[in-house]
């Protein structure tokens, strides 16, 4: 019997199994098999992989320092916006670490203890609610269905979260995106974070990272449309800007959350927590999600410790300043992806700087 388990080992999983390892029984499970060496052919986390100022923030606040191996080059000091439905562009000074997001999630989970149960190559199936106020999990594991049993259960698995699907069924939640991204293999270093509007491919936006060696190519696309001709315009336009991509490594794809309100954002019922992108914990206008799961984590736990009878009740009220953040991300979003708003922001020239490669 466990106090606590929690389905998804990512930065919110295993932040919040670290932060209450010290007073409860936990069990964390993972479909990836963060146990094991990886060497690039294991289940990978589809992401961009920059730290933004937020998350940075968090990580100062939970004392912690990113090692080297985790970092890629190179880091970033720009993003470069480009505006096709306007056809602008401009510069802006932003702050990003850039990292590999495999090496990251598993750094962050070797900070935890060893008193923590880990089940990692686990594929969360089903959960059961008893009388006597316990939960009976079931998982695959080894390709036979595994039980255990806990008090609370925390859903920690992300845009597609199985356990916020079973939890609360027909309850809202934010519109959700198909993300596609792939890898090319590049020896042309883009010194800049590249943010791409174009309402012809997605009423979200597009983005070039440079990575090591590579540029990742994504965009965020509403489920319905041609995703996979969409990011083929994508590409094709890219190319128009001297970019070359040629020399495809790899496609990968992931949902996204996009929450246009506060009433899509879901902590949970009964004895079951929602936590990072399953809860609907992200940016509204960036898609950065992990400040989110760091502060939703770190809710969570100081709830569980302050009032374990109601602890979704005080997670609740803890999380209000992020609830607050969606909204105010919401009011921003319209300068951002109205494109008569954007233009008229990125003509006027606020906070844009000027590049000199001489």
């Amino acid at each position: 019997m466990y106090e606590i388990a929690i389905v998804g080992a990512g930065p919110a999983g295993a932040t919040l199994a670290r932060l209450l390892a010290k007073d409860y029984k936990v069990l964390l499970l993972d479909k990836r098999s963060l146990d094991v060496t990886y060497t690039g052919s294991l289940i990978a986390k589809s992401c961009g992989g920059l730290i933004a100022p937020d998350a940075q923030k968090m990580l100062a606040r939970m004392g912690l320092a990113l090692p080297q191996d985790v970092l890629v080059s190179p880091q970033i000091f720009a993003v470069r916006t480009i505006d096709m439905d306007n056809n602008l562009e401009k510069f802006y000074q932003r702050f990003y670490f850039n990292m590999d997001r495999e090496k990251f999630d598993r750094w962050l989970v070797s900070l935890m203890p060893d008193s923590i149960h880990c089940m990692f190559g686990c594929q969360f199936k089903s959960y059961e609610q008893g009388a006597d106020g316990t939960i009976k999990l079931k998982f695959l594991k080894d390709k036979a269905v595994k039980e255990e049993r806990t008090r609370i259960l925390v859903g920690a698995d992300g845009a597609h979260s199985l356990v916020r699907k079973q939890a609360l069924p027909g309850q809202k939640i934010p519109n959700k995106y198909i993300s596609p991204q792939a890898w090319f293999s590049s020896d042309r270093l883009l010194p800049y974070f590249t943010a791409i509007f174009d309402r012809e491919i997605t009423d979200y936006y597009s983005w070039i990272i440079p990575k090591q060696g590579y540029l990742l190519v994504g965009t965020a696309v509403e489920p319905g449309g041609d995703v996979g001709a969409k990011f083929s315009l994508l590409c094709e336009k890219i190319r128009q800007y001297g970019i070359n991509l040629d020399k495809k490594v790899k496609k990968e794809g992931a949902f996204i959350l996009r929450p246009t309100g506060a009433n899509q954002i879901n902590t949970g019922m009964s004895k079951i927590a929602l936590i990072g992108e399953a809860a609907g914990w992200i940016s509204p206008s960036s898609a950065e999600g992990l400040s989110y799961a760091f502060k939703s984590a770190s809710y969570l736990a100081r709830a569980i410790r302050q009032n374990q009878g109601d602890f979704l009740d005080t997670y609740s009220k803890l999380s209000a300043p992020l609830k607050r953040n969606i909204i105010l991300k919401n009011i921003k979003s319209p300068f951002m992806y109205n494109r008569h708003l954007r233009k008229w922001v990125m003509s006027a020239g606020i906070q844009t700087m000027d590049i000199d490669p001489s």
